[in-house]
C-alpha cells in the first residue's frame, strides 16, 4: 500500500506546502482522502488518473478540507461513474449542499457521487478485505478521524484535532498514524486556539511515545508561519523513539506487508 501525500499545510497554502489531502493506493483501488483546491491537476502531477478514484473520504467540513469537491467533480462531469462519498453524518449533508449549490448532481453531470454517512465506530467495508471506520475527535461537530484497513494493513488519519487518547489507544495498533502537527509548542502562547483545535510537536511526541506507535506521520502544519520541518522533528523527537515520518507535498510512503 502507497500514501501519496497531495498537501501536507495547513488553512493557508504556500509555495512548498498546500492544504492537507493524499492518496491511499492498493491493488485496485485509489482513494482520495480530503478536498482542497486544485485536486485533479495535483491527483496528475502524483502520476495518477482523477478517474482512477473509487472513494472519497471527507474528515470534517472546514473549507480547506472540503472546498475542491465541487471543482473535482465539475472536471470529471462527462466521466460515466459513481464515486463513493464517506465521511459523518453532518460532513455528508453539507457536501452535498455544496454540490447542489453548483448544480453538480444534475442530470446532465455523469460523474455521480454515492453518500455514505459512516456511524462513529461502526466498521465499514468497501470491498473484501477493504474497510474504514470513522472515529469522533474534538475539532468541529463534524470532525472524523478514519481507520483505514487495507488488507493486513491498518492507517489511521486524525483530521484536524487536538491530542486526543482514544485515538492515540486505537493508533497503537496500526501500522500507521498521520496526525495533525500544527506548530512547534512555542506557539501556543501567541495562538491559544491551538490548544482546543489542533495539536502541536511537542504534545504529539509526548502522546505518540506513551502509546508505542509504529510509524508516526505528522501533517498539517501552519507553514505560513516560521518554523521548520527539523524543528517539528527535534520536539517529537523528545518523546518519540519510534519511525518517523516528515512529509512533503507529493512525497509518498510504502508500506509493507
Amino acid at each position: 500500500m502507497k500514501i501519496i501525500f497531495l498537501g501536507t499545510g495547513g488553512a493557508v497554502p504556500t509555495p512548498s506546502r498546500d492544504n492537507t489531502s493524499f492518496l491511499l493506493e492498493t491493488a485496485g483501488e485509489l482513494w482520495l482522502v480530503d478536498c482542497p483546491g486544485s485536486l485533479t491537476k495535483k491527483i496528475i502531477r502524483a502520476g495518477r488518473k482523477p478517474q482512477e478514484i473509487s472513494a472519497i473520504f471527507i474528515s470534517h467540513i472546514h473549507a480547506d478540507h472540503v472546498f475542491g469537491l465541487p471543482a473535482f467533480v465539475h472536471s470529471l462531469m462527462l466521466e460515466e461513474k459513481t464515486v463513493r462519498l464517506f465521511g459523518s453524518a453532518e460532513t455528508i449533508d453539507f457536501c452535498l449542499q455544496l454540490l447542489d449549490l453548483f448544480r453538480l448532481r444534475k442530470e446532465k453531470i455523469s460523474y455521480r457521487v454515492e453518500p455514505m454517512v459512516l456511524a462513529p465506530g461502526l466498521r465499514t467495508e468497501l470491498s473484501p478485505g477493504l474497510a474504514v471506520t470513522g472515529w469522533p475527535v474534538p475539532h468541529h461537530s463534524s470532525s472524523l478521524a478514519f481507520l483505514f484497513e487495507i488488507g493486513p494493513a491498518q492507517v489511521v488519519y486524525s483530521g484536524d484535532t487536538p491530542i486526543h487518547e482514544p485515538l492515540f489507544r486505537l493508533s497503537a495498533r496500526a501500522d500507521c498514524l498521520i496526525h495533525d502537527c500544527s506548530t512547534p509548542s512555542r506557539y501556543l502562547d501567541r495562538l491559544p486556539f491551538l490548544r482546543t483545535m489542533h495539536s502541536n510537536s511537542l504534545e504529539l511526541g509526548q502522546a505518540a511515545g506513551m502509546a508505542d506507535l509504529r510509524l508516526l506521520v505528522p501533517c498539517h502544519f501552519f507553514s505560513d508561519l516560521d518554523f521548520s520541518p527539523s524543528e517539528i522533528e527535534t520536539e517529537i523527537r523528545k518523546n518519540y523513539v519510534g519511525r518517523l515520518y516528515i512529509p512533503e507535498d507529493f512525497s509518498s510512503l510504502e508500506l509493507e506487508p
